[in-house]
Order: structure tokens, then sequence, then C-alpha cells
């Protein structure tokens, strides 16, 4: 049985309809992307896992739990972790009170996960004081992945970490994704880079005006002509 478990998912906001008949798995420790066009879905898709639009038909399921319809709060207490794109930072806020809100559901804030964050990403440590709101676009980002860290989920859902990235960030951005999933925390990411994201992970969802059209190893659509030519810019 997938940890996650998306079957048959129509879903949108509101009356507008996005996604149809979507299938979505990701398996324990598994490393899964969606790519596609822009409009195609992938972002509802993701949000969608995590209870941020209009369920329409389908479900999801959780560690073979249906959590279909549940609202964030509740499936953050399941062990699902998310990042949105952006404003995923509390600006005014230093990185440690960011990362100490990752942690709102506890009655205290665990120094061990704390200091996990740390150790994934050192900078933080450094600028531990600093607000977040003064820090660069690839820093911030890792104060928002950090957060979705501190409660040690199951499952960490990424929607465009790479977006807005200098180009020499963007590697970098992708080592922590790697390590992140190396650690042992399965992943979900939804990445405009597809390239990139199909290079590194275990499998990989393209996504086309809101429906599966593809599905294989990350390698294996990498090297696909037909996705190469239309997605992937051949």
């Amino acid at each position: 049985m997938a940890m996650l478990d998306v079957a048959g998912l129509d879903a949108g906001y509101g009356d507008l309809q996005i996604l149809s008949d979507v299938d979505l798995e990701v398996e324990a420790d598994e490393y899964v992307v969606i790519v596609g066009p822009n409009g195609a879905g992938k972002s509802t898709a993701m949000k969608s896992v995590f209870g941020l639009t209009t369920f329409m038909g389908g479900a999801v399921e959780f560690n073979g739990e249906d959590i279909t319809g549940r609202s964030p709060d509740e499936i953050i207490h399941k062990g699902i972790g998310y990042v949105p794109q952006t404003e995923n930072v509390f600006p005014s806020l230093t990185v440690q009170e960011n990362l100490e809100m990752g942690a709102y559901i506890l009655d205290e804030v665990p120094e061990e996960a704390l200091q996990d964050v740390f150790d994934q990403f050192p900078i933080l440590r450094e600028r531990r004081d600093q607000k977040a709101g003064s820090m660069s676009g690839g820093q911030q980002q890792m104060v928002a992945m950090g957060r979705a860290l501190m409660l040690d989920p199951d499952l960490l859902l990424l929607d465009e970490p790479s977006a807005g990235l200098a180009p020499d960030l963007v590697d970098e951005m992708f080592d922590h994704v790697d390590a992140i999933n190396e650690a042992g925390t399965a992943v979900l990411v939804v990445e405009q880079n597809a390239k990139e994201a199909l290079r590194r992970c275990d499998r990989g969802y393209v996504l086309v005006q809101g429906q599966n059209r593809y599905v294989d190893d990350g390698d294996a659509l990498l090297h696909d002509e037909e996705v190469r030519q239309q997605f992937l810019g051949g």
C-alpha cells in the first residue's frame, strides 16, 4: 500500500473544476515530482492533498486513512508538511521564531527537531536571529522548508521550491531536497524545472489540462522522446 494514494481526484476552486480523474501515489521514503505545462493543475493536485481545494470526486488516503476533504490543520497532525511557493515565511519574525512556529501544535518546541533543521541548513543556525523578511529568496525558502520539517513529517509537499531563485542557487535547493529525502522523509514536489526534477526523482507524473498524461521513473520520462519534445524543450 502506498503512503499517499490519490485516486480518481476531481478538484478545483469553488465551482471551477481544474482536475479530472487524477491518480497519484507516493511510497514511503520516495521522491516523486509532478511536472507539466503552465495551467496543467500541478499545484492544484498538491493543494488537494493538503485540503486547500474544493473536492468534487475521488479520494485521498494517507497511511491507509481516508483524509479526503480534511482541513489542513487535521492533515498536519497526520504527518504531512506543506511548503507553498510564495508568502511562505513570516517576514517580521526571526529565523528561529519562524522555525518554532512550525511546531505550533506541540506543547513545546522540540529542541532536537530544531537542531536537525540547523544541521540540514547550516546558514539558518548562523542567522537564527535575523528577520526572515531581510533574507534572500533562497534563504527564505530554506526557512520555509525548515519550518515544515519541525514536526518530522512522513511526507513533505514542496510547491515550486526553485521558483524565483538565481540559477546558481537552483542546484543547491535541489541538493537540499535530495538530502531531506535521503534522511527518510518522502517528498512530493511540483516543479517547473522539469529536467532537473526528473533527473533527481524516483518517479514522475506529467499532468496536462488537469489529467494524468504520463507516469514513469524519472529517468525514463527524461529520455522519453515524446515527453522531451512536448514538455522538456527537446
